[in-house]
């Protein structure tokens, strides 16, 4: 079980205590924290987090979608069982852009969008 996150924060529960999140939740909100976290920046944990916040300095942009695919598979091989299926890439304005990430886990298809400022 997962204890639920936004903007960074603990989402209280009803009880005091927190929210709890499991199966299919869980697996997300971990792999939102693994794209989002920026791979080398946990000095105990080298190979946590992605490299997706590098893919507005690639100088081609026909070569961002194949590079955003690379880097979100690469964040989540640690979690077992989990397939990234496809990776969206959209350009948004300046050094943004949305990921669209298609993923199966234990036979269910999920998905997860955000945003990427590089």
């Amino acid at each position: 079980m997962e204890r639920k996150l936004s903007q960074g924060d603990y989402l209280p529960g009803a009880q005091g205590d927190f929210q709890l999140l499991d199966g299919a939740q869980a697996l997300l909100q971990r792999v939102l924290f693994r794209l989002t976290a920026r791979r080398g920046q946990f000095p105990f944990l080298p190979e946590m987090g992605s490299r997706l916040y590098q893919l507005c300095r690639e100088g081609k942009p026909s070569a961002r979608a194949a590079l955003a695919r690379q880097y979100a598979v690469q964040a989540l091989e640690a979690e077992e069982g989990l397939a990234v299926t496809d990776v969206q890439w959209t350009p948004l304005d300046g050094n943004r852009a949305h990921l669209q990430v298609y993923l199966e886990w234990q036979g269910e298809p999920l998905s997860l969008s955000l945003d990427i400022t590089g």
